[in-house]
């Protein structure tokens, strides 16, 4: 209370406790590199970050975590449910052309038979907390993203630098409360790579030095953050290499069996970093690559239908009644657990039902997020901008490129956002618990299916949109209270 807004206005005390924050993120390693030299590790500095960890209420952070296994149970059976994504995305891929062809190569490979019956998830579930009239808070699902869930490595090192900061501010102001340790993602995505492989290698004869392949971006800023995950493996002798859609277009080949080759290794794993956005697709020959990756024996993560069971729309879709039940038909704990965590979801596809949506949106554009078929950050569109999206294309199908989504509003807490050359500042600030989960099928057993750890990100109340990669969200710990 009062004690605690005393100290975030202590000028001296912030300013010193802002140098001992990012000497420590230096210190445990929470580093990007600059935005200048985005390949380049001659010059980093500290990843973006919350002075102070945040609160997140107990039973709602234990609520998160034990819901992500169910979450991965979901993911995997939609992206076994051939006839639920043609339904559920047909009326996108009619107008959304990125959408379309990654349909198309997921209708090539399912025509084509799959090559590889080993099936290997990592997603990460966004959640915000919704502030009830009376007070009380409930957990809502943002998003789940089944491509390139980023901050594993990186999350699981801030911890650290909030208990030096903490250590610091002992002898004057204690912090109340306990953080919730980031130290069970130390296992996050080591077991199941060193799971896959060892898969691999058992299944593929004479071939124990295939490679885990990291599918990386051009700018790689972030690289740390992969690195972590790296490290791991190189620890458990399981070799990495780190290549680009043009270097696998160059060197990337498929022999009689489907082995994929680059570079003339063969690869045991290729882990998606890259490819969730259309801008990640330069050419024809990027689309060619994913192809060509998708139709061979290593495994993907996630592979195309894995993808596709993360779309915008096919998170509406599962909100409509009935829809969870036809996954888990005998199981309505598990369907209770899921859908009370969904915010209200709404068709924008032709007819009476999509009608009704434009005109709800129309009416009161501030309760309502509009998002269209994209990941990456920075693109829904909120308020005013609804109604003029809305009113170019409520007449048209290129509507049902969009979904719409009741806005969350979380209840803003103060802090201090430290970023580079960024001035010291105290800040109304909104956060977003994402929680890890991963999973290895093969054929039709699940062999893991585990919650691998969580990641609090937090940006300025005035942003409305974006993540950590896209300079808006901090990374940041929750203060379990």
């Amino acid at each position: 209370g009062a004690r605690l807004w005393e100290m975030l206005m202590n000028t001296t005390l912030i300013k010193e406790l802002a140098d001992v924050a990012k000497d420590a993120a230096l210190i445990h390693g929470v580093v990007m590199r600059i935005k200048e030299t985005p390949n380049s590790s001659e010059l980093v500095t500290y990843a973006p970050f919350t002075l102070f960890p945040s609160p997140v209420p107990k039973a709602v952070f234990h609520q998160a975590l034990a819901v992500q296994t169910h979450f991965n149970l979901l993911v995997d059976k939609i992206s076994q449910d051939s006839g639920f994504l043609e339904e559920a995305l047909a009326s996108t891929i009619a107008v959304d052309d990125f959408t379309r062809r990654l349909f198309d190569i997921y209708r090539s490979v399912l025509k084509e038979g799959r090559s590889q019956s080993i099936v290997l998830g990592l997603n990460r579930s966004d959640y915000m907390l919704d502030q009830r009239e009376d007070g009380t808070s409930s957990l809502k699902q943002i998003e789940i993203n089944t491509i390139a869930a980023s901050f594993g490595g990186l999350a699981s090192r801030t911890p650290d630098v909030h208990r030096s900061v903490n250590q610091h501010i002992r002898s004057t102001q204690r912090l109340c409360g306990r953080f919730s340790l980031g130290d069970e993602i130390e296992h996050i995505f080591w077991g199941t790579f060193g799971i896959n492989w060892n898969c691999y290698s058992w299944s593929t004869p004479c071939h124990s030095r295939a490679v885990v392949m990291f599918l990386v971006e051009e700018g790689q800023r972030n690289i740390f953050d992969h690195r972590y995950v790296e490290n791991e493996l190189w620890k458990r002798k399981i070799p990495t290499i780190r290549r680009r859609f043009q270097d696998v277009c160059k060197t990337g080949s498929l022999d009689q069996d489907k082995r994929l080759f680059v570079d003339g290794q063969e690869v045991a794993v290729v882990y998606f970093r890259d490819g969730y956005m259309p801008q990640n697709y330069i050419s024809e020959q990027s689309w060619d690559v994913r192809l060509l990756m998708e139709r061979s024996l290593a495994v993907k993560c996630p592979d195309i239908s894995t993808h596709l069971a993360g779309t915008k729309k096919v998170q509406q879709e599962l909100a409509r009644p009935g829809v969870l039940e036809r996954f888990f038909p005998d199981q309505p704990q598990v369907v209770e657990q899921i859908r009370a965590t969904f915010a209200g979801l709404y068709t924008l596809d032709m007819g009476p039902e999509g009608d009704k949506t434009v005109a709800m949106a129309l009416a009161t554009p501030d309760n309502f997020v509009l998002k269209p078929q994209r990941e990456g950050g920075g693109n829904n569109i909120y308020g005013s901008e609804i109604c003029q999206v809305l009113e170019g294309v409520k007449e048209s199908t290129e509507r049902t490129a969009y979904i719409l989504m009741d806005l969350i509003h979380p209840s803003p807490v103060h802090n201090y956002l430290l970023r580079r050359d960024a001035s010291l500042q105290v800040s109304k600030c909104l956060s977003e618990l994402g929680v890890f989960g991963a999973y290895v099928r093969q054929g039709k057993d699940m062999v893991m299916n585990e919650c691998v750890g969580h990641l609090l990100r937090t940006k300025s109340s005035e942003h409305s949109d974006g993540g950590v990669a896209a300079g808006v969200a901090v990374l940041d710990n929750p203060l379990l209270v």
